[in-house]
């Protein structure tokens, strides 16, 4: 297909979770010879920029016929370019607000934030402001080397209400190095989640295409044939049994939307005060008046998802470092596990909760 007509052949990979798409080119088989950072800074004109572009290359994310290269490579007619890229932050409010941040790192290249929960990762419909983009602005104006230009570069996010390890990006190199990390699964998260029910196996993997809920958009399904959605593999662990709920460890290879939240409702374990996937009712247990008060008790400790980003662990983007983080639970997710081993041990406790 022409590089030079409309209808070029451009196949974007989106990660749901993961702000990553991969572009696919096959050159026009008139096209003379012309280096490949020019090349496709022409072709997508203002939708990515020539460093954007040449900072790709240097992270090995431009390929030629299946071979990485670097932005001096000069197409040739018929050459098969795959450009894996950052998706843009176009449209966002990126006004600096002064918000507190947990940083458990920092360095000139990247920092790790431990989320807190209910803060919204970037600016969008419903929420214009005071999210860890608009916090993470304000941090960065105050740094003596870094500026309104050189924007913190977002390559996953976690939900609202999901607490947890996020990687900024604080330069471009190290957004292209990191996109490609999350896009090639070679990154190690584990969450940590409590689901309604007892997890009969005490370890296993789910799998199952994850598309658009069919009649409720704001939620999304598995489509256990794979004919719609984008392929999901989560593994998970049992670590620990509460009788009506359970606590486990979930690794994602994939990082789809609402990836854990969708599979482990899938298996018939929906996460503990999930509201949009009907967590937030009780769907284990006893009809007994002072049971619904504990689990009315333990929703408001807890009023979200019990999910948390546990670990993170990849590779520095200039040092070649192995990189690891662990972020214990935070408050309201560890008083609720802890009021529910206290059940478990004396369900007669009730009385005192």
């Amino acid at each position: 297909m022409s590089a030079q007509d409309d209808d070029i052949s451009l196949e974007a990979r989106e990660g749901g979770d993961e702000f990553i798409e991969q572009m696919e080119i096959t050159v026009d088989k008139g096209q003379s010879q012309l280096r490949i950072d020019k090349f496709l800074h022409n072709m997508l004109g203002n939708n990515i920029s020539r460093s954007k572009i040449q900072n790709a290359a240097a992270a090995g994310s431009i390929t030629v016929n299946g071979k990485a290269v670097k932005s001096n490579y000069k197409v040739r007619p018929l050459d098969v370019l795959q450009l894996l890229i950052p998706r843009g932050s176009e449209g966002y409010d990126l006004t600096p607000e002064n918000i507190p941040l947990d940083i458990v790192y920092e360095d000139d290249t990247l920092l790790i934030v431990n989320k807190e929960p209910k803060m919204v990762v970037h600016p969008g419909l419903g929420n214009p402001n005071g999210t860890l983009i608009n916090a993470l602005l304000w941090h960065f104006n105050d740094l003596p080397a870094a500026g309104r230009s050189d924007r913190p570069g977002l390559v996953h996010r976690i939900d609202k209400g999901t607490s947890g390890l996020l990687v900024i990006a604080k330069t471009e190199f190290a957004l292209a190095h990191l996109a490609k990390q999350f896009f090639n699964k070679t990154t190690h998260r584990k969450y940590v989640a409590l689901v309604w029910g007892d997890v009969k196996d005490d370890q296993g993997t789910i799998e199952g295409n994850i598309g658009r809920h069919s009649r409720e958009r704001r939620q999304f399904e598995v489509y256990p044939e794979g004919d719609f959605g984008k392929p999901a593999v989560t593994h998970y662990k049992v670590l620990e049994r509460l009788n009506y709920v359970t606590l486990v460890e979930c690794q994602l290879e994939t990082g789809r939307t609402h990836q854990i939240r969708v599979h482990m409702k899938y298996i018939g374990h929906t996460l503990f005060n999930d509201e949009r996937y009907g967590g937030n009712r009780i769907l284990k247990g006893t009809v007994y008046a002072k049971y619904k008060q504990f689990i009315d008790n333990c929703f408001t400790l807890l009023p979200r998802q019990a999910l948390h980003a546990a670990t993170l662990g990849f590779v520095h983007p200039t040092t070649g470092k192995e990189m690891f983080f662990e972020s214990p639970l935070p408050t309201d997710f560890e008083s609720v596990v802890e009021k529910w081993r206290k059940y478990w041990s004396n369900p007669n406790s009730m009385n005192e909760q």
